[in-house]
């Protein structure tokens, strides 16, 4: 019968059947190319699968992923369902724990009551308006498209019942000894929302239905057919993911220093492009060109014994505030970029001085480790996010995304043209659950870098932090200096804006870093 209510599902509940015979036919072919395309799938390793199950309760979501591990190589799946946050998760922004949980590139990763859910959820139970299930979808959208983007295959199956279809799927359910504990209130209470939870659904579906991440609507009535149909269209998927190979271009995203030639050559020998990211880089470069760097006053000073006295009070008040700030659970992400030599470890320990030291960590971003290759650039920061009232301190981020992937020809142009936009949805995830960001860069003229150069080489201890890459990132100096202009001009945002700081002086650059985290950190606070 048509379903006149709901037309987007009238094809879901046309009875389809397919009897005993036909299933075992089709199926015993389909298992031997399921597993010949997942081995190939995996050796090629250059693209992820990612399948996502939604739909209505009882119409064989759970079954269908348990058909799946059964049919291929579970050692290269990766299988999460999501229930209600718990405390730890509710302590970061919600996407943390999706991109905690995605398959390295070559595997698939199953998921079950995932990104949907809860915006589905809050809508039908009238947490959220129409206005903000389509913020929602809007946010999930651009989670989509920065894993497609960056080589993913997406699969979403929306599992389908009609009212009366599900009625009765969960009520022999609950007559059955062996599976009536899989039958809960919450699912009866869904059921008696059905036409609200559908109606969700019809404008969930159209909103985030694009060719890189589809939706399949599948009639889940006949238990046979409906696991040919999914098993077919995941067989399509990873065909077409070994038929789309992409080519073989470097994604070391080397951010070990300014310019990461630290790894040149360390990706099958094949040196960066000549020409990256439509920079003119062997050409002379353009002095009169004015940017946010040339607008600095680099002769900035604060004489010895101000400065002492002024570290002094910034520290004790940071203290202060930063116990204010973990008992009312607020974190904070300090970003800090700039050239080699620029001081920002020294800023970085100042900070770490006025804090508990339980409370924060730094992280220290250098060149990716293979499984860290296998993920979007951004994995291993979304891992690094703070819990509420903690504090992460990254040295150097994401932000080699756009300065050294850039400039040394890691990233291509629209991979790191895209970044500006991904970086501020990361920016605003975090800001929104309300973490204060903070990101400084900490400039200084190429004379103060060679005078420091210079007296590395004379002191011991500091030696090991000079090489020949160093002396050879001086060359690109213009170059890193237009991608900071275009980096500040793109991701400097009111929640999380930049905070250019003059280094020539390290003392200065200290005190007004410090001075900066304390303000903002009051703000949030009051």
């Amino acid at each position: 019968m048509v379903n006149e209510k709901f037309p987007m599902f009238e094809t879901a509940e046309l009875g389809h059947v397919l009897d005993k015979k036909q299933y075992r036919k089709r199926a015993k072919h389909l298992r031997v190319q399921l597993l010949e395309a997942q081995d190939a799938f995996r050796h090629d390793a250059r693209r992820q699968m990612i399948l996502l199950f939604a739909g209505v309760d009882g119409a064989g979501k759970g079954e269908t992923v348990n058909l799946l591990n059964g049919w291929m190589d579970p050692r290269w799946m990766v299988t999460r369902a999501y229930d209600v946050p718990n405390a730890t998760e509710l302590e970061k922004p919600p996407f943390s724990r999706f991109w905690r949980d995605l398959p390295p590139r070559g595997r698939i990763g199953m998921f079950l009551s995932a990104w949907y859910s809860q915006a589905i959820l809050d809508h039908v139970y009238r947490h959220i308006d129409d206005d903000g299930l389509e913020v929602d979808l809007e946010r999930i959208e651009r989670f989509e498209r920065a894993l497609t983007d960056d080589g993913a295959i997406i699969l979403k199956f929306w599992m389908h019942l009609s009212k009366a279809g599900q009625e009765r799927r969960l009520r022999n359910l609950a007559d059955d000894p062996l599976n009536e504990a899989r039958v809960t209130e919450s699912d009866w209470e869904n059921w008696r929302h059905y036409d609200r939870f559908i109606a969700a659904a019809e404008r969930a579906i159209p909103h985030t239905n694009t060719a890189d991440a589809p939706w399949f609507i599948i009639e889940g009535e006949d238990s046979r057919y409906r696991e040919i149909r999914v098993a077919e269209l995941v067989l399509a998927g990873l065909e077409r993911g070994i038929e789309e190979r992409r080519p073989p271009a470097d994604r070391s995203g080397a951010t070990d220093d300014q310019s990461g030639s630290r790894q040149k050559g360390k990706r099958g020998g094949h040196p960066p492009p000549s020409d990256p990211g439509g920079n003119a880089l062997d050409s002379a470069p353009d002095e009169t060109r004015i940017t946010v760097l040339s607008t600095l006053d680099m002769n900035r000073t604060i004489d010895k014994t101000e400065y002492t006295e002024r570290l002094r009070n910034l520290q004790a008040a940071l203290h202060v505030q930063h116990h204010r700030a973990r008992s009312r659970g607020v974190a904070s992400v300090l970003v800090f970029e700039g050239p080699d030599a620029a001081g920002k470890g020294g800023a970085i320990r100042r900070i770490n001085a006025a804090l508990d030291a339980r409370n924060y960590q730094v992280h220290g971003v250098a060149k990716p480790t293979e499984e860290e290759l296998a993920q979007h650039y951004l994995w291993r920061f979304w891992r690094n996010v703070p819990r509420d009232g903690r504090i992460a301190i990254f040295d150097r981020s994401w932000y080699g995304r756009v300065l050294v992937e850039r400039i040394e020809g890691f990233a291509t142009q629209s991979e790191w043209r895209r970044a500006y936009a991904e970086i501020n949805d990361f920016e605003q995830q975090l800001t929104d659950h309300g973490i204060v960001v903070m990101k400084f860069w900490i400039h200084i003229t190429p004379d103060e870098q060679l005078a420091r150069f210079k007296a590395r080489k004379r002191t011991t201890y500091k030696r090991w932090k000079l090489t020949d890459e160093d002396w050879r990132n001086r060359d690109r100096w213009s170059a890193y200096e237009e991608a900071v202009n275009d980096m500040v001009q793109y991701t400097s945002t009111a929640n999380a804006r930049w905070h250019l700081v003059e280094g020539n002086q390290k003392q200065f650059a200290r005190i007004k870093v410090l001075e900066t985290f304390l303000d903002q950190l009051r703000q949030a606070l009051d």
